[in-house]
């Protein structure tokens, strides 16, 4: 990846989707990673919901906590279109957003200003 346009893909689901027996989120950044695509990153929310209006998140004490989790990869769009058509269609994504960033820095390259 250059600097200069690029895509930013985020994946919204939830600490206990799973893909078989990992947690969804590791498997993402691993495609993604053999996808060769520029870098992933995995936040975890400290409280939300989303479609179906259940709360994820923290409650007290409570041990059983399903935090949500944000999955966001950034490459250029050749690159990235072909990863988001092989997202699954399950219960395990909650929403998929991609939108235009500007990259100014990546792997010690950057743009200079005038």
């Amino acid at each position: 990846m250059q600097v200069g346009q690029a895509l930013l893909l985020r994946i919204y689901t939830d600490e206990n989707a799973m893909l078989g027996d990992r947690r969804y989120y590791e498997a993402l950044v691993d495609r993604a990673r053999g996808a060769g695509l520029a870098g992933a990153t995995v936040l975890r929310g400290l409280r939300g919901f989303g479609a179906s209006s259940v709360m994820h998140g923290e409650r007290g004490f409570d041990l059983a906590r399903n935090l949500p989790v944000v999955v966001e990869i950034v490459d250029e769009e050749p690159e990235l279109r072909p990863f988001i058509a092989m997202l699954e269609q399950g219960d395990e994504i909650g929403l998929v957003t991609l939108e235009k960033v500007e990259v100014v820095r990546y792997g010690g390259h950057r743009v200079h200003y005038v």
